[in-house]
């Protein structure tokens, strides 16, 4: 069961659109890719985005739905930790952003946070203005989020799980729970310690890594990609396929968005994550000073790679859309690598995550991603479920 491949000539608008609202975060986790990254542009942006910058951001996302007869569009602010501004300025960005849309465009706020400094106060005010809030977490136990840390090497637990109590009381707020995948930490008892904090959706994402720099490897195994002859070639794929059979054989419980993916995929559905698929790139970010960048995991590769060289203040995001680094990656199959084109699994990895295919030097971003044997490893797995599923005439579990 694959989809079907697509190529792209055309540009798609787009359609999400990723709002720096505080520059700095409170938490130092060890393996954050903005601030311990190759990228310190955030060191020169103002920390709290200024009023005329809302503004001006609200009328270029405005101008671009009227230009391009967007019915509904999604607004998720970001930091940094957004929610270091308090309440008001995220209230003020979402009203000028109403404001500015056409009567015939609806838009979806988010709010995604390290939940540290929930409130009820905060959760009732957002709450009521319409946003939803996701959270970014590495497990649910104090062990599991021992990376987590503030600046002061405490950790973040104590605040976080005051947040995430008051999240689970309020589940026409709460979002889900994005959790980047430690592969040292067990699989089953990750799945496990997230689904009991009642989350409605989680989605586990591959460390921000590339062939130049490449993801940790579990103790022992030394630099990853796995050498050949040793215990695994895909530590990362192993990990996510124990994830999905838990999931997929343990009755109702949240949506896992990259299995979701995937099997949408496999049954010919178009792709909604740059993690997977060939559907095009449709987010674009603002940073506080008002400058449009590519997607924030781009500067997990080198100094300003997310860069375009543009801004709200002199252009608009048509502009941004003609922009190299944004092109190719809305031209499905003709911008990938040769490798990837020749895959018989190509529609459905879709060459993973833009970020991950990285390599210095001439190559650049024509290559397989870093992991690509993973990838591999859990779309077959999921691919061999879902036709022993539909062979039993089986109901699919948990892809409600």
């Amino acid at each position: 069961m694959l989809g079907e491949a697509t190529g792209r000539t055309t540009a798609v608008p787009f359609r999400q659109f990723v709002l720096k609202i505080h520059s700095r975060c409170n938490l130092a986790c060890t393996y954050c890719y903005i601030y311990a990254g190759p990228d310190r542009s955030w060191r020169d942006r103002p920390r709290l985005v200024p009023a005329a910058t809302v503004r001006r951001t609200a009328e270029r996302i405005a101008e671009h739905v009227r230009t391009h007869r967007l019915r509904e569009i999604r607004v998720d602010l970001h930091g940094g930790e957004p929610l270091l501004t308090g309440p008001g300025p995220l209230l003020d960005q979402a009203a000028a952003i109403r404001a500015a849309l056409p009567a015939t465009c609806t838009a979806e706020f988010g709010v995604q946070t390290n939940g540290t400094l929930l409130t009820p106060q905060i959760l009732d005010t957002l709450g009521a203005a319409g946003f939803r809030l996701g959270v970014s977490l590495d497990g649910g136990t104090p062990g599991l989020n021992h990376r987590r840390i503030d600046h002061a090497g405490r950790p973040s637990w104590p605040a976080v799980t005051r947040g995430i109590r008051l999240l689970t009381a309020r589940p026409d707020v709460f979002a889900g729970i994005l959790c980047t995948i430690d592969v040292t930490a067990d699989p089953a008892e990750v799945y496990r310690s997230l689904c009991a904090l009642g989350p409605p959706m989680l989605d586990f994402l591959l460390p921000h890594a590339n062939w130049s720099s490449p993801p940790p490897a579990p103790a022992g195994r030394g630099m990853y990609p796995t050498p050949p002859g040793a215990a695994s070639r895909t530590p990362y794929g192993d990990w996510l396929c124990t994830v999905f059979d838990l999931w997929w054989d343990g009755g109702p419980g949240p949506r896992v968005r990259v299995f979701t993916e995937i099997l949408g995929l496999l049954l010919g559905r178009p792709s909604s994550s740059e993690a997977v698929g060939l559907s095009p790139v449709v987010a674009l970010v603002v940073d506080t000073d008002g400058a449009i960048e590519q997607v924030d995991s781009l500067k997990s590769t080198y100094e300003g790679a997310a860069a375009t060289g543009l801004d709200v203040f002199r252009n608009s995001f048509d502009e941004a859309l003609a922009h190299p680094g944004v092109a190719a990656r809305q031209q499905g199959q003709d911008g990938l690598g040769a490798q990837c084109r020749s895959c018989a699994l190509m529609a459905v990895c879709g060459g993973g995550n833009y970020a991950h295919r990285y390599r210095a030097g001439a190559t650049g971003f024509g290559n397989p991603s870093v992991y690509c044997a993973d990838l591999e490893r859990l779309i077959r797995h999921i691919a061999a479920r879902l036709d022993a599923t539909v062979a039993l005439n089986l109901p699919f579990p948990n892809t409600a």
